[in-house]
């Protein structure tokens, strides 16, 4: 990585970890928790489905929040997703 990649952030993109964990189910919702490796730390990620007429509707979820261990990640993801649902609900697909 050169010394311009490093001062300004440029270089690695964060490793998006294959879901292995089957999704929460939350109000109607089903809520894939995926947070992503980014600099030896994990960036809040999570994949938010729901069948909507007929037809599988999802929004990806990431978050500028970072945790240094992945149990934190994945339990603030859940938890960030839930909030992104009682907030938002249905309008999320619009």
């Amino acid at each position: 990585m050169s010394l311009f990649s490093r001062l300004f952030g440029g270089g690695g993109k964060a490793e998006a970890p294959a879901s292995s964990a089957p999704p929460e189910g939350y109000k109607e919702f089903e809520i894939f928790v995926e947070p992503r490796s980014e600099g030896g730390q994990y960036r809040v990620c999570a994949r938010i489905e729901k069948d909507v007429d007929g037809e599988r509707r999802s929004h990806t979820m990431v978050r500028a929040d970072t945790m240094a261990s992945l149990d934190d990640a994945r339990a603030m993801s859940l938890a960030k997703a839930r909030q992104v649902i009682d907030e938002q609900g249905e309008r999320l697909f619009a």
